[in-house]
């Protein structure tokens, strides 16, 4: 276990509050570019590709800096690593010259199939070894720094012996990589699996922290769905203000991808972000390193 990646973090750019790159909102984000710190795009979608998507991304490119946010890596299979998808991919980050790349803890396919979607592992000792010597070996093949994003599941897998804090933990502290935190997943995971968010943030390292995303979600009588298609609702906002009294934290992405409200919306969204952030840092500058704990606690309780 080492800690080199902490020593990367310190050197990666600090980039504000950004938007991701969407097809149906592209016009109006180029239009707004005085106002967007940076653009996260989705590299499947411009792997190998020319006309307006490659246009699009040349666009972003020259009007933004640029993250890149994955879907297809599927760490956590057991299939082969697809080595021609991380050439492709190498090339994209290349090209576009990201400071770093992040991908999902998940499974996205087995046995040749992919199945769209980001399935959760089981949280045991057995998948973490298995997660971690694939981590190393997509670090070493990508050679720019990758964050994981621990994601939204509605089930538990069979064969867990460990909570998802223990398991995130195990995986980025023996991987040595960092963390895309997705805050709404947290509280969304919280409210399906009846856990404490506010506890869990306390037992991952946030230290690892480079990028959070931050979305909304729809309430069923069943579940809370992680949809990246509504406002976002006061409880994730805390969660956001908990972990930046914490941590240091380089990009804040607001995900939107579906009911696309008018773009003033989604830039008042922004607004309140940013001044979530900055508010958080001028707290920073004033308080005492030993209370931040504590005044997390007190923003959830």
């Amino acid at each position: 276990m080492t800690d080199q990646f902490l020593s990367i973090k310190k050197s990666l750019p600090t980039l504000g509050v950004g938007l991701g790159l969407r097809r149906e909102l592209a016009d109006t984000t180029f239009q707004n570019s005085e106002r967007i710190d940076f653009v996260e795009f989705t590299p499947e979608n411009y792997m190998d590709v020319g006309g307006a998507a490659f246009e699009r991304l040349e666009r972003a490119k020259e009007l933004f800096p640029l993250v890149s946010h994955g879907l297809s890596l599927s760490v956590g299979s057991t299939d082969e690593l697809d080595v021609e998808y991380l050439q492709s991919l190498k090339s994209i980050l290349a090209r576009t010259d990201v400071p770093w790349w992040s991908d999902h803890l998940c499974f996205a396919g087995a046995g040749g199939v992919y199945f769209h979607d980001l399935l959760p592992l089981p949280f045991s000792r057995e998948a973490v070894a298995h997660v971690v010597k694939r981590v190393r070996t997509v670090q070493a093949m990508i050679d720019r720094p990758l964050l994981i994003e621990n994601i939204s599941y509605y089930m538990k897998s069979p064969g867990s012996e460990m909570t998802e804090a223990e398991f995130l933990s195990e995986v980025l502290e023996q991987a040595d990589c960092g963390l895309l935190l997705d805050v709404n997943n947290v509280y969304v995971n919280s409210v399906n699996h009846d856990f404490d968010a506010k506890k869990f943030l306390n037992e991952i390292p946030l230290e690892r922290v480079v990028q959070v995303h931050i979305a909304g979600h729809k309430k069923t009588a069943e579940l809370v769905i992680d949809t990246h298609g509504t406002a976002i609702v006061e409880p994730v906002y805390d969660l956001l203000r908990c972990v930046l009294s914490q941590t240091q934290v380089n990009a804040i992405l607001l995900e939107r991808d579906q009911n696309f409200p008018d773009f003033n919306e989604i830039m008042s969204e922004i607004a309140g972000i940013r001044g979530i952030a900055s508010e958080a840092s001028r707290e920073a500058r004033s308080v005492e390193p030993a209370s931040l704990e504590r005044d997390c606690q007190e923003v959830l309780a």
